[in-house]
């Protein structure tokens, strides 16, 4: 009798160590840490292990270039909804301001263990913050995050604006502080490395109406971290 009531419970153990994990509450707070980088429409994503949206090392996919380059997420959102993935985009509705904070809730499938988050950095030329599928704890508690900002390796680091935006487009296509200059020849040529890797920072000038850059070394420069992420599983 004993036996048969360790060779029930061995089974039962066994059991619920196969069964699928129950579908997790998730409040994914993003908060921006730099001194005068905005972030573009923030995407927000858990999903499955077999995705993710860039890796270091990695050449960019073009749905990352673009949002590298012009904040514009739809095309990452369409991928990700094509895997099923629990995702909020835009959750600060717009432009997440240097010390300000947003939070997504998502209620995510058993299927989606891991967590990224995605923005452009304005300005930059190809920067983006990034938390690249980062497993999704399976206790309850709040688990925190520290982000870099990325270089997307698609463009070179010229630190000049643009009129217009579109992948490939040289540029820095807007500054939401509205203190950059004008005039700059271009601070650098094209990427050495043509792969996703950690930004090197602004560079800048002190010259309104020339030198090399069309940032102020004064208001844009930056270090990483960038952003904090703190995820709490209920």
């Amino acid at each position: 009798m004993q036996h048969h009531r360790i060779a029930t419970l061995g089974l039962a153990a066994a059991l619920l160590a196969t069964a699928p994990a129950a579908a997790a509450s998730l409040d994914v707070t993003v908060t921006n840490l730099s001194h005068n980088i905005y972030f573009t429409p923030l995407l927000v994503a858990a999903h499955p292990a077999t995705s993710d949206l860039f890796s270091v090392g990695m050449a960019a996919s073009a749905d990352l270039q673009i949002m590298a380059e012009c904040g514009d997420i739809a095309a990452l959102s369409t991928t990700l909804a094509g895997a099923a993935a629990d995702l909020v985009a835009n959750p600060a509705a717009g432009l997440l301001a240097p010390g300000a904070s947003t939070t997504a809730m998502l209620t995510t499938a058993s299927a989606n263990t891991r967590l990224s988050v995605v923005a452009m950095g304005l300005p930059t030329n190809d920067g983006f913050v990034g938390l690249d599928s980062a497993t999704i704890p399976s206790a309850p508690g709040t688990y925190t995050f520290d982000l870099n900002l990325y270089d997307a390796g698609t463009e070179a680091n010229d630190e000049l604006f643009s009129t217009g935006c579109s992948a490939g487009l040289p540029g820095i296509p807007a500054d939401p502080t509205m203190l950059g200059g004008t005039g700059g020849t271009g601070v650098a040529g094209a990427d050495a490395t043509a792969t996703v890797h950690v930004h090197r920072g602004t560079l800048g000038d002190t010259n309104a109406t020339g030198g090399a850059s069309d940032l102020d070394s004064t208001v844009h420069r930056w270090q990483n971290p960038v952003a904090r992420v703190e995820l709490t599983v209920n």
